[in-house]
C-alpha cells in the first residue's frame, strides 16, 4: 500500500531550466567565461551544483573552483526565483494527496531549495526535504531516499518517486523504489504521467477513488 510520495524539484515541481541557465551563466560571467552551450544546460539541469560547476568550468583548468564555490555561496539566489515556473496543477495535487500520504522531496539542489518552497508557500506540505547539501551523498546515490524512508517509517515498496531524468531512474533503482516518469515518456520507469492530476489515475493511487 502506498504511504509516501517523494518529489524531484527541477523538471517536476517546477520548470526551472531558464532559472538554471541564468544562474550558471552568472557564475561563468563573474569569472569572465562564455555562456553555457545547449549540452551544458542539459547537464546542469539534472546534476548537483558541485558536479555542474566542475563540468561547465572543465575547459578552464586554471580556474580555482574553490573561488567559484565561494562566489556561489555568497550569491543571492532570490533574483533567479522569478524565472521558476511552478507546475500548473502541483498545488491541487498536493492538496489532494496530503490527507492520504506523507510527502517529501529529494533533489540535487542545495541551499536554494528552501527559499523556493518559501517563495511559493509550499513548505507546509512536505514532512522531509533532502538536498545534495544534507544528504550523505547526492543523487543518483540512494542516501536521500533511504533517509526519507527511515524518517517516515516506510518500506521501499510503500513509497514512489516522481522524477524526469535518468539520474532519477538511477536514484530510485539504487534502492528498488518505483518511479513515475514525469513528462518524459522515453524514461525507463514503472509509470508515466504528463501532469500531476493524471498521476491519480495510476494503479498505486486508485485506492483514493
Amino acid at each position: 500500500m502506498l504511504k509516501l510520495i517523494i518529489f524531484d524539484c527541477d523538471g517536476v515541481m517546477f520548470d526551472s531550466k531558464f532559472a538554471n541557465r541564468e544562474y550558471y551563466n552568472q557564475l561563468l560571467a563573474h569569472f569572465h567565461r562564455p555562456e553555457m552551450n545547449a549540452d551544458e544546460l542539459e547537464y546542469v539541469h539534472i546534476h548537483n551544483v558541485l558536479n555542474s560547476i566542475q563540468y561547465i568550468f572543465r575547459h578552464y583548468p586554471e580556474q580555482d573552483l574553490a573561488e567559484v564555490n565561494a562566489y556561489r555561496l555568497a550569491l543571492d539566489y532570490t533574483p533567479f526565483l522569478s524565472h521558476m515556473r511552478i507546475e500548473a496543477d502541483l498545488v491541487e495535487f498536493l492538496e489532494t494527496t496530503r490527507p492520504h500520504y506523507q510527502l517529501a522531496i529529494s533533489t540535487n539542489r542545495t541551499n536554494t531549495m528552501i527559499p523556493i518552497l518559501e517563495m511559493f508557500q509550499l513548505q507546509e506540505y512536505f514532512v522531509k526535504v533532502m538536498t545534495a547539501e544534507n544528504a550523505r551523498r547526492p543523487k543518483p546515490a540512494p542516501d536521500a531516499l533511504l533517509e526519507i524512508l527511515d524518517y517516515c517509517g516506510c518500506r521501499t515498496d510503500e513509497a514512489i518517486y516522481i522524477g524526469d531524468s535518468i539520474i532519477d531512474r538511477e536514484h530510485t533503482a539504487n534502492c528498488g523504489m518505483r518511479l513515475i516518469g514525469f513528462k518524459n515518456p522515453a524514461l525507463p520507469a514503472e509509470y508515466h504521467a504528463t501532469s500531476f492530476m493524471e498521476i491519480l489515475q495510476l494503479p498505486p493511487f486508485l485506492t483514493l477513488h
